[in-house]
């Protein structure tokens, strides 16, 4: 079910930099700029500094860029994502760099989906159940769970109350109804999806990595950023330390939760309670690939994981893949078993359930990717948990015109949890390094 569909949106901006030659002029940087963290947002920081004249270095602490883009080509006759994969809306950043790009597709994420409710697969539920969820209470500040309670929804549906928390990253006893109503209220770049028939890594590799390859430094963990002087001195894993007159964090706000860098002199107690106040929950890809397809594109409802889609869907191939997407607790649960064939296996059993054995009888193969236990990002995307409040602004201020703070989870104009929207996040905060809040 795609979360914004029945939240209609008006009006967009593009957040290019759109400076001017004049206000480049006025730019008084005068050294290097650090980038923490080779994701999307830190990769498009890097382009548009590279495209100012001005002279950066990114870190990324595991062995490879992309962050939560990746791609896995030998698994089946057509590539996937491990990660990120859907483009949310074309009015973006995103949406521009493809626009006379014809390697992605519409797709209607509601065609061939079934529910499994009560033991058997349906083909509706009510659907204003979930119009009640996303609409959501701009006045209390409850979670999912709650207010689905408070509405009287049947406890039949409250496994499709836990799908749709799932889509946002969350558990539905974690996610707040006001906040994330707030985001969707902001949300503007659009409400269609779209595939792309390579990946999205693939798109952000050819467009944005590829022409600062040079200044991606792997294997190379911060672990502490000292800015007291008037050059902010970084330090990493091996105990190198590099200097920099600006530095901009990228890192999944999890590494901030659990102090992953420290920061000297400490970050300021209003800081560091608002990281602790945005949400961020185990995260889980699971492909299966079967002999036939005997599935529906979509299946929505299930215990072990919510939503399994067909992979096949806007590709060129003939393997067939089932895709189970999940979060929040059904992904810490499955993680917990700490073995990728005990993973496998209980999707493979439920799967059994729906459709009569037929999944263990057609199965070849599966491939786990859990984004929870990548000691670099910890878990799946961000969303507005109970208590959130204003804590994404608070977050991504920057600190005395030094350290300054990009990512999805940075986002303030409902745009969090997406791939365009960390790259909204690196054009702010590279504006504000180049010209402040003219």
């Amino acid at each position: 079910m795609d979360r914004r569909e029945f939240v209609k949106k008006t009006g967009f901006a593009t957040l290019g930099l759109g400076l001017s030659s004049q206000l480049l002029a006025e730019s008084k940087i005068n050294g290097r700029v650090a980038i923490i963290g080779a994701g999307a947002a830190g990769l498009y920081a890097g382009k548009l500094l590279k495209d100012a004249g001005i002279d950066f270095q990114i870190f990324e602490a595991s062995n490879r860029y992309g962050g939560r883009l990746g791609e896995i080509r030998d698994f089946a006759d057509f590539p996937l994502d491990l990660g990120a994969q859907w483009m949310h809306g074309k009015r973006s950043i995103v949406g521009d760099l493809v626009k006379d790009d014809e390697t992605f597709i519409t797709h209607d994420k509601m065609s061939g989906e079934v529910f499994w409710v009560d033991g058997k697969l349906e083909d509706k539920i009510p659907l204003k159940l979930y119009r009640k969820l996303v609409a959501g209470s701009k006045k209390e500040d409850i979670s999912y769970l709650d207010y689905a309670r408070d509405k009287g929804i049947e406890d039949k549906y409250m496994i499709f109350v836990e799908q749709l928390a799932n889509m946002y990253g969350a558990s539905a006893d974690t996610i707040s109804v006001k906040w994330t109503a707030r985001d969707e209220r902001n949300w503007h770049s659009g409400n269609k999806d779209y595939k792309f028939q390579d990946t999205y890594f693939n798109l952000i590799d050819r467009l944005v990595a590829s022409e600062i390859k040079d200044k991606i430094q792997l294997e190379t963990q911060i672990l502490s950023i000292d800015y007291r002087r008037d050059e902010i001195a970084l330090t990493d894993q091996m105990g190198f330390t590099y200097i920099a007159k600006k530095a901009i964090i990228t890192v999944p706000v999890t590494i901030l939760q659990q102090d992953a860098i420290k920061f000297i002199p400490p970050l300021a107690k209003e800081k560091v309670e608002a990281f602790s106040k945005i949400g961020m929950g185990p995260g889980m890809k699971v492909f299966l690939k079967f002999k036939t397809k005997f599935y529906h594109d979509n299946i929505a409802g299930g215990q072990v994981c919510s939503s399994y889609s067909n992979e096949n869907i806007g590709k060129t191939g003939n393997d067939n893949v089932l895709l189970a997407f999940i979060m929040g607790d059904q992904a810490k649960n499955l993680s917990d078993l700490g073995k990728d064939d005990l993973i496998l296996n209980k999707l493979l059993e439920e799967l059994d359930l729906m459709y009569n054995g037929q999944a263990t009888e057609n199965y070849i193969d599966g491939h786990v990717i859990d984004w929870t236990t990548n000691s670099f990002i910890r878990g799946a995307y961000s969303y507005s948990k109970v208590g959130c409040g204003n804590a994404r602004e608070v977050a991504s201020e920057p600190i005395d015109d030094k350290i300054y703070f990009a990512g999805e989870a940075m986002n303030i104009i409902g745009h969090n949890s997406c791939v365009h929207g960390a790259m909204e996040t690196s054009a702010r905060e590279v504006k504000r390094i180049l010209i402040g809040n003219k």
